[in-house]
């Protein structure tokens, strides 16, 4: 069992306070069903991003699987590590997809629990699909390598084997954008990044990360998400909302970035 690491620091602890505050990030928010392949979405503390990925929760169908794929922030275990435990977030417990895991074995992606012990990437994702959904599994990978080739060959994998099996999954990316820069400056670099996302363009996004020294910290993963969800038959990204932490906090001088993106 996968026990919680970000409860009480990025979301409420208790339950009845967790439900309160995701009720609070989908306040004005429809359920609207798109057939979403793959996403984009932040993994801040839920006050400053929580209703940035609500806009992609909102919208995701239900789905047999649900791939996370997300940065390893704290440099622990494998650098490309796929979890197989049973997740335990306050609102209960997530399996994971063993015969998806199966047949990710002998790629690039490798079995290793400790690279998810700390990390929050991707257990911020759990409550919000346990709010939306009674019955799903997921399959977490962590990236502790984000080069391009890294990033490609992941998705390539991820995709390969959910096509194999026929799997019924989405593929969401857990990233936030640009760190600690100026308003202004944070929505110039985001708004470059998130053009490459939208068309899908895993070298342009390279491209512009680099050239820019973009601070994003789950560049990979998204990489990783638009070949798969390629793979899967999406062609096109939509963004669903952009916002910074200073739209919450009221300061502007060191921002980070979050969007929420769709791949159909």
């Amino acid at each position: 069992m996968r026990y919680p690491a970000a409860a009480d620091k990025f979301y409420p602890a208790s339950p009845q306070l967790l439900n309160s505050q995701l009720d609070e990030a989908f306040q004005g928010l429809t359920r609207e069903v798109w057939p979403v392949i793959g996403a984009v979405v932040p993994h801040a503390g839920y006050v400053y991003s929580g209703s940035v990925a609500a806009e992609v929760y909102s919208r995701l169908p239900r789905r047999d699987t649900y791939v996370l794929i997300g940065p390893n922030h704290y440099g622990v275990g494998l650098p490309v590590a796929m979890s197989r435990e049973s997740w335990q977030t306050p609102l209960g417990v997530v399996e994971c997809d063993q015969e998806l895991a199966e047949a990710l074995e002998g790629t690039i992606i490798a079995e290793d629990e400790a690279a998810h012990l700390y990390e929050h990437s991707l257990e911020v994702q759990l409550p919000f699909l346990q709010r939306g959904f009674a019955d799903f599994k997921i399959l977490p990978i962590s990236l502790g390598l984000q080069d391009e080739d890294t990033a490609i060959e992941v998705g390539t994998a991820v995709g390969q084997a959910a096509s194999r099996l026929g799997r019924d999954c989405t593929i969401i990316a857990s990233s936030d954008l640009t760190h600690y820069q100026r308003q202004e400056v944070a929505r110039q670099n985001d708004i470059s990044v998130v053009e490459a996302v939208l068309r899908m363009e895993v070298s342009e996004l390279y491209s512009r990360i680099y050239s820019k020294n973009i601070s994003a910290c789950g560049y990979g993963p998204i990489a990783s998400t638009i070949v798969a969800s390629r793979i899967l038959g999406a062609s096109s990204g939509k963004l669903l909302r952009y916002a910074t932490s200073g739209d919450v906090s009221g300061d502007y001088n060191q921002v980070v970035g979050y969007s929420a993106i769709v791949f159909t």
